[in-house]
Order: structure tokens, then C-alpha cells, then sequence
């Protein structure tokens, strides 16, 4: 059984990491059609820390918010990104909870792994938006950036996460975030 305190970090970095990855989404060029950024990565971070749900709901929230306010998109565009930006999440702390069987921390080989296949879950999903939304021409000219995109998080999620969990797991916090069924 969940103790309230786990919860509780669990609701308060699923926050933290939302607005991070709102406004790491800010910082993006456009590059063939579509945009460059490192909120992926964050995304990916979320699962890796939060579990699938809670990370998930991190990234799929943060996404979605920044698509509201700073995209402008339509409802339709931002329940998509929710979906898309929470599978790749899911998939990502899904695989790498798996891994935790008697260990605190996965390797970096099974982090890398578990990002590549949450970062690929998210360019599948994108690319299948981007034909049904666009035609062959639009998906065709937003996939060179979502491979990079996707890349770039690979890389620096894992990063990330061997550079947070050390201190996590100092404070006592990372049993706590990675604790519990949900």
C-alpha cells in the first residue's frame, strides 16, 4: 500500500516535471518542417522517475499545456499530444520499472533501451498524426526533425537520469517515486 507521503511526491514532482517539460518546449528552432527541442528527453525523464503513470501524466500534461497556451492549437491537437506525449512516457518508465527487480537504479544500457523505445513510440504516434493531418508530404517532411527529436532525447534522458537519481536516492526521495503500483 502507497503511503500519502509517496503520493505526495509523486503529485509534486509529476508538477515539477510538467512545467519543465512546458517550458524546455519554449526553447526550440524550426528545422525541416517541423521543431527541434529537448522536451522529449524531459518526457522521458518523467517516466524514468515517476513510473509510467505518474510519469506519463507529467508528460502528457506539460506537453498538452504548452500546446494550449503556447501553441495554439485546437482541442483535438492538444488531446492528441496528451496521448502521444503520456504513451512515450509510459512506455519509457513501463520498460525500465521492469528492469528494477532487485536493483534501485537500471543499468545504463537498459535506460538507453527503454528511452529509445519510448522516444520511437512517440515518433510512431506522430507520424501517424502527421498523415492523417497532413498527407504523405507533411508526414515525410516532419520526420527528419523527429529523429532528431527522438535522438537527442535517447541521449539525454538517460544522462539525466544517472545524474538525478544519485541525490534521489541520498534524500531518500527515489524509493518513495519509485515505489508503489501506480
Amino acid at each position: 500500500m502507497q503511503t500519502q507521503q509517496n503520493k505526495l511526491l509523486k503529485i509534486v514532482f509529476a508538477g515539477v516535471l510538467a512545467a519543465m517539460v512546458y517550458v524546455v518546449t519554449l526553447f526550440r528552432f524550426p528545422l525541416l518542417g517541423s521543431k527541434v527541442h529537448f522536451a522529449n528527453a524531459v518526457c522521458l525523464l518523467s517516466g524514468m522517475l515517476l513510473g509510467p503513470v505518474w510519469g506519463g501524466l507529467a508528460a502528457g500534461l506539460g506537453s498538452a499545456l504548452y500546446d494550449a497556451f503556447g501553441g495554439g492549437y485546437d482541442i483535438l491537437n492538444i488531446l492528441i499530444t496528451f496521448v502521444s506525449k503520456f504513451a512515450m512516457a509510459w512506455v519509457c518508465g513501463s520498460l525500465l520499472a521492469a528492469s528494477f527487480k532487485n536493483q534501485q537504479q537500471a543499468g545504463p544500457v537498459r535506460a538507453v533501451i527503454a528511452c529509445a523505445a519510448g522516444a520511437l513510440t512517440y515518433v510512431a504516434l506522430y507520424m501517424f498524426k502527421s498523415l492523417l493531418m497532413y498527407g504523405w508530404a507533411g508526414m515525410v517532411s516532419r520526420f527528419p526533425a523527429s529523429i532528431i527529436n527522438a535522438a537527442a532525447a535517447i541521449v539525454a534522458a538517460p544522462i539525466f537520469y544517472h545524474a538525478l537519481t544519485p541525490a534521489l536516492r541520498a534524500a531518500g526521495i527515489l524509493k518513495h517515486l519509485q515505489g508503489g503500483a501506480d
